[in-house]
């Protein structure tokens, strides 16, 4: 068992020696794993994120807005308009679920709640595949955390709404419209997508029938099929022929160039394909979240936490990605609980705890300096935003973090 194994993972150095990757002829070499006796304190954590929360929660109080990012040096969180458009809305009250389960104070269940149910109107979109990301922090978690079974049929509505997505030839679901993105002609799929799947295998889970999972698992297997590279590292953009399913090419919208590595690219592929073993049992799943989980470790710095992306030239470039290692820590954490060898289980465990205790240290922690949990994020840097600020989903996925841990820890 996991949790039994924790104690005497504590005891044991688990050092991996270095391995050389190459890309484009140029080596890179990858840190050691470290031992977990590190000074990563998980009930300080928790503390610091609700006392950041006491700060923030009394300012936030217009719920036609949410919070998306603190800008460079600033410290109160820039909001922006409840949009159905504006995939980052349901973050925010995912944070106050987390930390009501992790604290039991009911006045951050219900500010969840009010957080919430501003949002029920959103089940119904159909414009993007982000609903996935809008509805399940938000509605999904209240349902398990906060026992807010009214809160299915909004969750199963907003599920078949994701599904009207699925193109049956392609076998994915398309992302972002054309007119949006007009570099692209025809079914566009993001390596992002991969979290959306949560909302769908939910469903048929909770008497949606078996078509969402059935959906979830096609589109699972073409993106492991055509979104990855031999070396398991992920392109961020995929454009596939509508009617015939062909690859038409292979881009980035976020990265620094079509051809390279953006690192919370890589971090959506390794939470989604571990979330799709959880939901299968499927091996093969868990087999491909090794294996790009592995190409993604032997390519961090020292302190864990990536650049923006793994091609930069970081002698010019040095902006880091907390969100990206934020997710990593949370899907790691999970992905350790269901390898069977036991090293897999110390090294995926270890890593997971090296990134919170970097997350959580003065580097990047936001605590006395702004409201946000964490700094040092980056959104969208070759569009020219988001550039070295606080996020909102890189907290959430902070706190999540936080939470499988403690439950690991209690378990």
């Amino acid at each position: 068992m996991i949790n039994m194994r924790l104690v005497l993972v504590a005891l044991l150095v688990c050092l991996i020696g270095c391995k050389d990757v190459e890309k484009n002829g140029v080596k890179e070499s990858a840190p050691e794993m470290l031992s977990v006796d590190h000074q990563f304190s998980l009930e300080k954590a928790i503390s610091d994120c609700e006392s950041q929360l006491e700060i923030s929660a009394p300012k936030l109080t217009n719920l036609a807005l949410h919070p998306r990012l603190i800008e460079t040096n600033k410290k109160e969180w820039k909001e922006i308009k409840n949009d159905r458009l504006m995939w980052t809305s349901g973050f925010y009250p995912g944070i106050l679920w987390y930390m009501y389960n992790l604290t039991k104070n009911e006045k951050w269940k219900k500010e969840a709640i009010k957080r919430t149910e501003v949002f029920e109107d959103f089940k119904t979109i159909t414009e993007h595949h982000d609903i996935g990301f809008m509805m399940y922090p938000a509605f999904g978690l209240g349902f398990e955390l906060g026992d807010k079974k009214e809160y299915k049929d909004i969750l199963l509505t907003s599920a078949a709404s994701l599904a009207t997505r699925f193109n049956p030839k392609v076998g994915t679901i398309k992302s972002w419209s054309n007119k949006m993105h007009p570099r692209w002609k025809q079914h566009i799929t993001i390596i992002d997508n991969m979290l959306n799947l949560e909302l769908l295998f939910w469903a048929s889970n909770h008497g949606g029938g078996p078509i969402y999972k059935d959906i979830a698992i096609k589109h699972a297997e073409t993106t492991m099929n055509n979104h990855f590279r031999e070396d398991g590292t992920s392109w961020h953009v995929i454009e596939y022929d509508s009617i015939t399913g062909e690859v038409l090419n292979r881009n980035t919208k976020q990265g620094y160039a079509d051809d390279s590595r953006w690192s919370r690219g890589q971090a959506w592929g390794i939470y989604g394909y571990t979330m799709v073993y959880r939901e299968t049992g499927d091996k093969k799943f868990l087999d491909f979240a090794q294996k790009i989980t592995d190409a993604y470790l032997k390519l961090l710095p020292a302190d864990y936490i990536p650049h923006w992306d793994f091609d930069i030239d970081t002698t010019k470039d040095n902006d880091r990605d907390a969100s990206a290692a934020a997710v990593v820590a949370s899907g790691l954490l999970e992905l350790s609980t269901y390898v069977e060898d036991e090293k897999d289980q110390e090294r995926y465990y270890d890593a997971a705890i090296k990134m919170l205790e970097s997350l959580s240290s003065p580097a990047y922690a936001g605590l006395g300096k702004s409201d946000s949990f964490l700094l040092h994020s980056t959104g969208a840097k070759s569009l020219g935003h988001e550039i070295d600020v606080a996020l909102i989903y890189a907290d959430y996925y902070y706190i999540e973090a936080l939470n499988r841990l403690k439950k690991m820890k209690t378990n």
